[in-house]
């Protein structure tokens, strides 16, 4: 089994932090055990920790008009509930164990803590985490764009319009 230090190091979100904020963090975060079909947290509800996958499989989960769909399916090493560190709201979509999985767990408050005792390590991880919204939104538009949402002429398609419309 990797170590928690090991597994926080290996996320590009704690990237290039020094031994002693990895070593800060990794005494803190909580071990999470999540069997098949139940949930690390649902959409909707609020924001209070980021995840790191050590073992199973785990799924994106957004439901609508009572269907559930399924977006990517997460394995080992991946890391999720970004949002709870730079944002006070409501989880976007859920996080479903695909198979029986076991997690490392950091509270947001884990991270004001950092931010007291050593502010350029806690300005890393933000600094990290916009990298990766920013990689994750280069990604998206690369997607949307695959599939033809914006038409050949040059003018915005039904998608992108709506799209367009929330970033003003």
């Amino acid at each position: 089994m990797v170590s928690s230090r090991d597994l926080l190091k290996g996320v590009s979100v704690f990237g290039g932090l020094s031994d002693e904020a990895l070593d800060f963090l990794a005494e803190r975060v909580e071990s999470v055990r999540v069997a098949t079909g139940q949930y690390f947290f649902r959409e909707g509800e609020m924001a209070t920790s980021v995840y790191v996958l050590e073992t199973g499989a785990a799924e994106v989960v957004k439901t609508r008009d009572g269907e559930t769909y399924v977006f990517v399916t997460f394995q080992p090493g991946a890391c999720f509930g970004e949002t709870a560190l730079i944002e006070i709201a409501p989880q976007i979509a859920g996080i479903r164990a695909a198979s029986d999985c076991h997690a490392i767990q950091l509270g947001k408050d884990v991270l004001h803590e950092l931010s007291k005792r050593d502010l350029g390590q806690f300005t890393l991880v933000q600094m990290n985490l916009a990298r990766e919204i920013a990689r994750r939104f280069t990604s998206l538009g690369e997607v949307l764009f695959e599939h033809s949402m914006v038409k050949k002429e040059g003018k915005l398609g039904p998608l992108a319009h709506a799209i367009h419309d929330t970033m003003k």
